[in-house]
């Protein structure tokens, strides 16, 4: 799991860039709200509105992110003052943070900018439940987040927008398609309120205080799932997360007591590891998460042994609710999923191969690089959606030994592809006629894996590896593709999620 977060491919190194701006981007929040404050509530409330936007704001372009974050007060502010004056009115309270949950992962329809809204207003009612905020901390909670979202747009947009250098990747909230509640996000809406509302009940039962890590657990679970043995494998995986978390924060949370510098700088660490680890492994993710929330709870003054206790039982107790909701309600098996998202990254690696080509023989247009990087995020969503069939726990082992490979030879194309679009890149690479010939064997082979009764066109001969040096390396990278690609066919007509 340690070699999955730190040899994970980083293209661009976009998920270092992007762990070190939030680091940046947060820590001027926090800094800025603290000063024109003088609140730890105010503090803590902007830092998380900055690690939000920093952090689930992915729109195409720099423009659209720029929109959506200037969205997020109009989104989350109403719900902010809703949850503050609902504080004394705890049925009523509850029956509006399941509502919230409900619309925001409804609003995930939208693309990038309904997730980011949907998650920023979801978290402005969990982050009052945090805080216990009241009415009369609305004006300093505003100001404090206001503060925030302007200073780490400072960051993002202007001291470092990376986007503008490189193609910012394409993003995957969820598969596309569908009606009624055959969508992917009205199927999760219904899901999402069902599991919530069991999660919000059960963990009133645990703790009548700590009852929202609960009702947050299965939101964060629903997160870029569309099937039932994702969900369930990311519900395990919360879980394993919090409880690594929760032993790291007794060994160092819970001696700092709140320490400011120490606690700090440990935060600091805490917010790279959540934006480094996210897109390779949730497992990490959450144990960072989880350190961070225990030393919050430090600054706080009411960090001990038995709260850290406490938020594991509610975590598996919103991991539970999930599960019991994508079991039951308008359940959705793996391989209704699974074919989807392999189909998507074959495409992607179809067009990532034409745009190289294209580079090759002179384009300045052609720019393979975005497509690099939108394969990475299509290769992570099919070892999500593949997940439930390579789990240690899994009993069926012929189709685990197909899933595998299945991973394995797509990650064979992306390196190949990663490598034929460095080449592409260098402007000593000569044109070489052989590219078309060999953009056309791939293309075929694509076809073949995404066209039922489709066989490989062998119109023209295939060619040795040849001598790695300017055109002939991409001719390289070409052949070592179409050979991943057609060794593909054997696991995929294995029916590997059948």
């Amino acid at each position: 799991m340690l070699k999955r977060v730190f040899v994970a491919p980083d293209p661009g190194r976009l998920r270092l860039r992007s762990a070190a701006r939030g680091v940046l981007g947060v820590g001027l929040a926090v800094t800025v709200s603290d000063l024109a404050m003088q609140s730890l509530p105010a503090a803590i409330a902007g830092g998380l509105a900055a690690l939000l936007a920093l952090f689930t704001v992915a729109d195409g372009s720099v423009r659209g992110q720029a929109v959506t974050t200037v969205l997020l007060p109009a989104a989350g502010f109403p719900v902010l003052a809703l949850a503050a004056v609902l504080h004394e009115y705890a049925w009523i309270r509850d029956v509006a943070f399941v509502a919230v949950l409900g619309a925001g992962m409804y609003a995930r329809r939208w693309g990038p900018r309904g997730h980011a809204l949907g998650t920023f207003a979801f978290m402005m009612f969990f982050a009052a439940q945090f805080l216990h905020a009241v009415p009369g901390q609305l004006p300093e909670l505003y100001a404090a987040v206001a503060l925030a979202l302007l200073a780490s747009s400072v960051v993002r947009f202007g001291l470092w927008c990376y986007e503008r250098r490189l193609s910012p990747p394409a993003v995957v909230v969820v598969a596309p398609g569908g009606t009624g509640f055959a969508r992917v996000t009205t199927r999760h809406a219904v899901q999402g309120m069902a599991g919530g509302a069991f999660a919000l009940l059960v963990g009133q039962l645990v703790s009548h205080e700590r009852w929202y890590w609960a009702v947050g657990a299965v939101w964060w679970i629903f997160v870029n799932t569309t099937s039932r043995g994702e969900t369930l494998v990311r519900g395990f995986r919360r879980v394993l997360g919090t409880v690594i978390g929760i032993a790291i924060g007794l060994v160092i949370a819970v001696p700092l007591d709140g320490a400011g510098a120490p606690t700090a700088a440990l935060v600091a660490v805490c917010v790279f590891g959540i934006f480094y680890t996210a897109a390779v492994s949730y497992t990490w993710m959450m144990l960072a998460v989880t350190v961070m929330a225990g030393l919050l709870y430090g600054l706080l003054g009411v960090l001990n042994p038995g709260l850290l206790a406490l938020r594991v039982m509610e975590t598996g107790v919103g991991a539970l609710g999930a599960g019991l909701a994508v079991s039951l309600v308008l359940p959705v098996t793996t391989h209704a999923t699974t074919d989807a998202w392999i189909q998507r990254a074959l495409h992607c690696v179809h067009a990532c191969t034409s745009e190289a080509a294209a580079r090759l023989a002179g384009s300045p247009a052609a720019d393979p690089a975005r497509y690099v990087a939108e394969l990475e995020l299509l290769l992570g969503r099919v070892r999500l959606s593949l997940a439930p069939l390579v789990h240690p726990f899994t009993p069926l082992r012929a189709r685990k030994a197909r899933a595998r490979q299945v991973i394995e030879l797509l990650d064979r194309c992306a390196r190949e592809v990663r490598g034929l679009a460095s080449v592409a890149a260098d402007p000593d690479a000569s044109h070489d006629a052989r590219l078309a010939a060999a953009c056309w064997r791939v293309e075929a082979a694509v076809e073949a894996l995404i066209t039922p009764g489709a066989t490989p066109s062998e119109g023209h001969a295939a060619v040795a590896a040849p001598h790695p040096s300017g055109g002939e390396l991409a001719l390289a990278h070409l052949h070592g593709l179409e050979q991943a690609l057609k060794a593909l066919a054997v696991p995929l007509q294995g029916s590997v999620a059948a």
